[in-house]
């Protein structure tokens, strides 16, 4: 599994490096909510990538990390789960149901963000992505009902499942300490310098009341 796992995150820290070049600051409104994903992530931190560092930038490594996670949380699960497998199944058959699925086939830059924007006071939304497809979901038969000793089994798989996720995110941390230089550099090669374009722009674009000079 561990070369397996360096393999998976040297590429996707590879393809991110690759990405990073094109990063832009976002120009729309920003969010009010903290992505949970990003938010004290240690797989961030073990990259080198701190709290300081534009969204977009983080997200954009945190979900190619999370990728190689749930593959390797679900080849678990199939080998040695099979009721939260049979669990997944249904579930993933009443989402092949559904026509709308606005969420799924994103860029990894925007896998897992909100499918709206935060609502403005007074100006509500006529309709949202999110509702469409929650709308969907509502009129999918409910799935069968379980015993309670099948509850009690089925939480003690996923008991199980996020113990194994929980381990192999401690090794993709130890594997990402080895790219933190390079992560390093290209934050601050491609990254710090549009943002500090950005605050002399907007520094220059205020007024300066206390300026004499100023018209």
């Amino acid at each position: 599994m561990q070369r397996s796992l360096e393999t998976q995150v040297d590429q996707a820290v590879e393809a991110w490096l690759r990405w990073v070049p094109r990063w832009e600051p976002a120009t729309h409104r920003g969010r009010i909510a903290p992505c949970r994903r990003c938010l004290g992530s240690p797989i961030l931190s073990a990259a080198g990538i701190g709290a300081n560092v534009p969204h977009g930038v983080q997200h954009g490594l945190s979900t190619r990390i999370k990728t190689i996670v749930d593959h390797a949380v679900a080849e678990y699960t199939a080998r040695n789960l099979p009721m939260l497998q049979q669990e997944l199944d249904q579930q993933a058959a009443r989402n092949r149901a559904r026509s709308y699925r606005p969420s799924e086939d994103l860029e990894p830059e925007f896998e897992g963000l909100p499918l709206d924007p935060d609502p403005v006071p007074g100006a509500p939304f006529l309709f949202t992505i999110a509702g469409l497809a929650d709308a969907e979901s509502i009129e999918l038969p409910p799935l069968p009902p379980l015993t309670e000793e099948a509850k009690a089994a089925l939480r003690q798989e996923v008991a199980l499942a996020d113990e194994y996720a929980n381990m192999v995110g401690r090794e993709i941390c130890g594997i990402l300490l080895r790219h933190r230089l390079n992560v390093q550099a290209a934050i601050s090669q491609h990254v710090e310098p549009q943002i500090e374009a950005l605050l002399e722009e907007l520094t220059s674009s205020l007024d300066s009341p206390f300026d004499p000079e100023s018209p």
